[in-house]
């Protein structure tokens, strides 16, 4: 699937930063293949935030360590970054920034007996940034991600989301152009996690930096990402801005309360353009609509004409966990793995 930026605001040409085009991913054991990603396309434009979303076993994690170098494909071909995945792997790593999922108590990689300043610092020289400027890149850091004043703390003293913070300065002390967040707001309570999604739109708008974050929040995918793909069974199944999946996929919800018998008003709209279904719950009418808001004049209208009047009614409109559940058929946070996709034969 060629896919193309989904924030409307763009006027600009598209720029990759991510370009996948059939990705695939094999394991095999002694008693069977499996193919946990099976042929994954997929573009992120320059400055964009991509949320990427997929059910346990759907092949995230693994499509995830590829696009990092961490795995390599069993076949198709990627840039990142404007680097070769697998021509030049070195190269991709030098301009992405990858930030782990938080283990245990004290965040991800970062040593609980250092400093906070001394381990930012660090890993500006493994990335073979100048003394000088890694001084200039560990200051601005600190202040971007409101850690000044915490320089000489050490690392297990900091709370969950301040170890968050470090963990994000730690992936972007090199300056990257793409940055890769692993379930970045596990673990913190809603006040950090609000706090954290404010730091991670400075990235975009303070830094220029394209973003690519897995998460299990789709509340979290709501509020950050200009678009979101969503894997399942090793393909992406569905992309697009979260309001556009949200019409696209799921649609609005009107209920209607009439006077008189339900079923003649569900005779009158059934066939009424723009309703995708409707049903009986309790004496009202559910439909499901295309653009809610510009469909509803003209359903009161049929309504009327046919001389039934109403009692009452609601407009709803879908949220990520409908347009989920449509696409994969089961919540994003169910703790049932997937079932095992079919072996290569």
């Amino acid at each position: 699937m060629d896919m193309t930026p989904g924030d409307p605001r763009r006027t600009e040409a598209f720029v990759a930063m991510i370009d996948a085009r059939g990705l695939t991913r094999t394991f095999t054991s002694r008693k069977r293949t499996v193919e946990a990603v099976r042929g994954v396309d997929l573009k992120v434009a320059d400055g964009e935030i991509v949320g990427f979303l997929g059910p346990n076993g759907a092949g995230k994690t693994t499509t995830l360590r590829m696009l990092t170098t961490l795995l390599r494909p069993t076949s198709g071909t990627a840039t990142v970054a404007g680097a070769d995945l697998l021509r030049d792997p070195v190269g991709v790593r030098r301009r992405i920034g990858y930030v782990a999922q938080a283990i245990g108590a004290t965040g991800g990689g970062s040593d609980p007996n250092a400093k906070v300043a001394e381990e930012v610092t660090i890993q500006a020289r493994l990335y073979r940034v100048p003394p000088a400027e890694a001084t200039k890149r560990v200051s601005l850091l600190m202040e971007q991600l409101e850690l000044a004043g915490l320089e000489d703390r050490l690392v297990k003293t900091l709370s969950g989301g301040q170890r968050r913070r470090l963990d994000i300065a730690l992936g972007l002390v090199h300056s990257p152009r793409v940055l890769f967040l692993d379930e970045p707001t596990t673990g913190l309570d809603p006040q950090s996690r609000s706090h954290l999604w404010e730091h991670i739109r400075r990235l975009r708008g303070d830094l220029g930096t394209t973003v690519f974050l897995t998460t299990h929040y789709l509340e979290e995918a709501d509020a950050l990402c200009d678009r979101i793909l969503v894997i399942d069974y090793g393909k992406i199944v569905a992309e697009g801005s979260p309001d556009e999946l949200k019409r696209r996929i799921a649609g609005d919800v009107i209920t209607l309360a009439v006077t008189g018998d339900p079923d003649i008003a569900k005779g009158v709209l059934g066939s009424h353009p723009g309703v995708r279904e409707i049903s009986m719950e309790d004496r009202s009418l559910r439909l499901t609509v295309e653009q809610g808001e510009e469909a509803l004049p003209g359903l009161l209208r049929a309504l009327d004409a046919a001389g039934i009047s109403m009692v009452s009614i609601q407009l709803a409109r879908p949220s990520l966990d409908d347009v989920f559940l449509t696409v994969t058929g089961r919540p994003l946070r169910d703790d049932t793995p997937a079932p095992a996709p079919v072996p290569n034969r």
